[in-house]
């Protein structure tokens, strides 16, 4: 190849003017917006560490070669994770570089006036001609008013006049709309992301919660939230309701959740009370308080070999299914002269079909509650420093208890009663509470892509229901030999939108049009 015929290298200016087009073209933004919506996928199907923590822990004690794996591609923080945002934020980039001309260029359009007529109306989707008597200014005036709610303008030329039209402006104004509530909601949903913080937290009937870090079992914050700033308010659980079906065939569904609280927004305020049910959430200035889920808390009294109680507090025990199956741990770091360790499960409804079957519970209400445990000795691996969570027993340095038949210990108790422990001591269930599980979290902009999202549909409806077109109705006058002069009219019209419906209307138009020329004509033979 002759190298004098060969395309000379762009300058590092025009690439980037390249890049930029490539970026900015609509094309780029359908895809990066299909790319949005793929790479969500896995936030649904894989736990997420600001939705739920534990299970994210489950995952990694279930798959431990599959969870590293994915966590180091960031699959259990998707929504913050580099190659999302880095999507995200082209996505943003594209759209606002797509809008910002198409503002300029549809500005431009409505300061314009409709296009001339073409010479040939033939070449058009649709025309149309006829004769009639009426002037040619008649005509012009029988095409104004046949054309509603379009822009008009008549021209004088030689051999008699033009009108020129054009409708449908509203179609583009609702596609920048759409695409701009696409750019709302992104920004509406970045701001909640960036500046967003949402926690959970455990409270035990008769037990409070201040909003301080340490207070939550889960907390999960934006990158650019200030944990420190956490509005002052704290609650008190007075009660928690819950009630479910008792018969039918939605036995053991749900009823009723409800907390009773009593809050102070802040220190020194006077306390309030409030009802928070699945549906009415406490709203405060920087947070909501959202009630979504409960459990029961057995209140358990340990006392020691030397007769001294060493645990005497509500347990929580966390639901494993919808019959409230619960699983808990009970710590007992100051007994002597070895620490306890209590782990097993709660059962609101416990019921028994014989001797050798295994006891279940049938009912999520509490029933006939029966705690079931097992016990060990040792040391509870407090004492060294390491954080560890109250939900699990670390068994390492700790030996199972076993009865006389070598056997391990299995206790059984319901509300009041009590069991005597190998080596002195008792266990006892002395009360049952239950305790109510609270997501306080507060986004910012939370408003702005609902209202991106209801602007958006306008839009959008807008947009494929407006059709734009231009039509052009040309009179000239000429003389029919007889001495009378007529009027030839030719009508032509192009939808800038194709639609095969384009003959059907333009027939429309022009018997519009004639009988408006014909109610004129009967206004002159006919005048008041």
């Amino acid at each position: 190849m002759n190298p004098s015929t060969q395309a000379s290298e762009l300058t590092p200016r025009e690439f980037t003017r390249w890049i930029w087009r490539q970026l900015t073209s609509m094309r780029t933004a359908l895809f990066l917006l299909l790319l949005l919506a793929v790479a969500a996928v896995p936030g649904s199907l894989v736990p997420q560490r600001g939705v739920d923590a534990r299970t994210v822990q489950a995952f990694f004690q279930d798959h431990p070669t599959l969870a590293p794996a994915l966590d180091a591609l960031g699959m259990f923080s998707v929504y913050s994770s580099p190659w999302f945002s880095a999507i995200y934020l082209l996505l943003m980039l594209s759209l606002v570089g797509c809008i910002v001309p198409r503002i300029s260029v549809y500005a431009r359009a409505l300061r314009a006036r409709p296009p001339r007529a073409p010479r040939n109306f033939s070449r058009l989707p649709g025309s149309g001609t006829f004769t009639t008597t009426a002037s040619v200014d008649e005509v012009m005036a029988a095409g104004r008013r046949a054309l509603v709610r379009t822009r008009v303008d008549v021209v004088q030329t030689d051999a008699g006049a033009e009108l020129r039209a054009e409708k449908g402006y509203l179609r583009e104004l609702g596609n920048l709309v759409f695409h701009v509530s696409i750019l709302v909601v992104l920004v509406g949903v970045a701001i909640g992301a960036l500046w967003s913080y949402r926690g959970a937290a455990m409270v035990t009937e008769g037990d409070g919660f201040s909003n301080t870090l340490s207070q939550y079992d889960e907390f999960n914050s934006g990158p650019l939230y200030d944990s420190d700033a956490l509005p002052p308010f704290g609650l008190l659980v007075d009660r928690m309701i819950a009630e479910f079906q008792p018969e039918g065939p939605q036995r053991g569904a749900p009823k009723r959740f409800q907390a009773n609280v009593t809050y102070t927004e802040n220190p020194g305020d006077k306390p309030q009370r409030y009802e928070i049910s699945v549906n009415s959430p406490l709203s405060l200035d920087g947070g909501d308080v959202f009630l979504i889920g409960q459990g029961y808390a057995p209140v358990i009294r340990v006392t020691d070999a030397e007769g001294e109680i060493v645990f005497d507090d509500a347990v929580i025990f966390l639901p494993q299914d919808g019959s409230y199956l619960s699983e808990g741990v009970i710590k007992v770091p100051d007994a002597a002269p070895e620490q306890l360790g209590f782990q097993g499960f709660f059962m609101p409804t416990a019921v028994s079909a014989g001797d050798d079957a295994p006891t279940r519970t049938v009912y999520p209400g509490a029933v006939n509650p029966v705690i079931g445990l097992r016990m060990w000795t040792g040391d509870l691996g407090l004492d060294d420093g390491t954080p560890q969570s109250v939900y699990t027993l670390q068994k390492d340095q700790m030996t199972e208890v076993l009865d006389d038949n070598g056997e391990p210990l299995n206790i059984s108790l319901s509300p009041g009663q009590s069991q005597t422990l190998p080596g002195g001591g008792t266990i006892e269930f002395v009360d049952l509470r239950r305790f109510a599980r609270l997501q306080i979290a507060d986004v910012p902009a939370k408003s702005l892509p609902l209202a991106g999202v209801s602007v958006g549909l306008i839009g959008l409806m807008a947009s494929l229901m407006v059709r734009p077109r231009r039509t052009w109705i040309k009179a000239t006058t000429r003389n029919d030999g007889t001495g009378a002069r007529l009027t030839s009219v030719s009508v032509g019209v192009l939808d800038r939108v194709p639609r095969d419906e384009t003959p059907i209307d333009l027939e429309s138009f022009l018997t519009d049009l004639q009988e408006t020329l014909a109610t004129l004509d009967t206004s002159k033979e006919n005048p008041t």
